[in-house]
């Protein structure tokens, strides 16, 4: 299933770390060819996908539940969440990392013309499990003869003042990326041609932390480059309101 690179999974620990801005890896070639086709040829159109939850901050679509897709959707699910897998994140690393089987906010990512994702850091630690830390994105593009490479692009940076890293979405490129309180990403809006769009396949790794960690759970964080100064003002809330809006609601 994977590509070449898989042969010297250590190799890639240092790379990893040395990561600018932030620790992340691209990695080309990330799956067989075969079989990253086979993945591509069962993502559903995006009408078929629900938008996602990030309200004004961004305009994307999305799946969880991506393994009902196919069979080698399935299969990747299936990998994603294998002792295999783990190790190969675990020795890249150095933490004991695992999947969220549930791929919460993860799964198919779809974005058409005009679609576009604010800058922020993710949520910390996942809504349904208190004692899992969020650690580590693992992102796979799926975007054949993808146009223009600042079209679409993932923009990381350590401060939303910087000016970003770019890295464009190609078709099989993975980014094993680092998350935390100053990983920031998004990517900009995009103008699109009739029918085309850009995917991904998105999963979270976490490892478990004791109640005394002292961590305090968080939602994602926004801080988008363009818009109205309301928007820029509840961004800068953003946390603040969603805190006390979950401890009304119990969610």
């Amino acid at each position: 299933m994977l590509g070449p690179w898989a042969k010297d999974v250590a190799a890639l620990a240092p790379q990893f770390a040395a990561g600018d801005p932030f620790p992340h890896l691209i990695i080309d070639g990330f799956l067989e060819e075969s079989f990253a086709d086979q993945l591509l040829s069962e993502f559903p159109a995006i009408d078929a996908m629900n938008r996602t939850k990030d309200y004004m901050f961004g305009d994307k679509r999305e799946e969880a539940d991506f393994a009902k897709a196919g069979p080698a959707c399935k299969a990747y699910y299936d990998f994603l969440l294998s002792d295999e897998f783990a190790e190969i994140i675990g020795t890249i690393t150095g933490r004991k990392l695992f999947v969220d089987p549930a791929f919460h906010g993860g799964g198919f990512h779809q974005g058409g013309n005009g679609s576009f994702l604010d800058t922020h850091v993710d949520f910390n630690v996942h809504p349904k499990h208190s004692d899992w830390l969020r650690v580590l994105n693992l992102l796979l593009y799926m975007n054949k003869d993808w146009p223009d490479e600042t079209q679409g692009a993932l923009l990381i940076r350590t401060d939303p003042k910087d000016e970003p890293k770019s890295v464009p979405p190609l078709f099989n490129r993975a980014v094993f990326m680092f998350t935390s309180d100053n990983t920031f990403h998004g990517y900009r809006k995009m103008t699109l041609p009739e029918g085309r769009t850009r995917k991904s396949i998105a999963g979270y790794a976490y490892e478990l932390i004791g109640a005394d960690s002292g961590i305090k759970a968080r939602t994602t964080s926004w801080a988008p480059e363009e818009g109205s100064v309301v928007k820029k003002t509840l961004a800068r809330h953003w946390t603040g309101l969603a805190a006390a809006k979950n401890k009304l609601t119990g969610n």
